[in-house]
């Protein structure tokens, strides 16, 4: 199974914030949602903060081109 996307964690994020938001969801579902949700949450901040590092040592390596 290939990784997702930043893009695919953030829209399956949003699909599963509209499922909780369904009245008719049971508690035990909602809570498997909510346990799914914060996995895939934190999986997308992962990412943001990998791509901060790589644009960190991109403009670091560039700061030195230009010295």
């Amino acid at each position: 199974m290939k990784n997702k996307t930043f893009e695919e964690k953030l829209a399956e994020s949003k699909a599963i914030l509209e499922k909780l938001m369904n009245p008719e969801v049971t508690l035990e579902e909602s809570v498997k949602l909510y346990e799914e949700g914060l996995s895939t949450i934190k999986e997308a901040q992962a990412m943001i903060e990998e791509a901060k590092l790589k644009v960190a040592v991109i403009e670091k390596q560039q700061s030195g081109v230009d010295a």
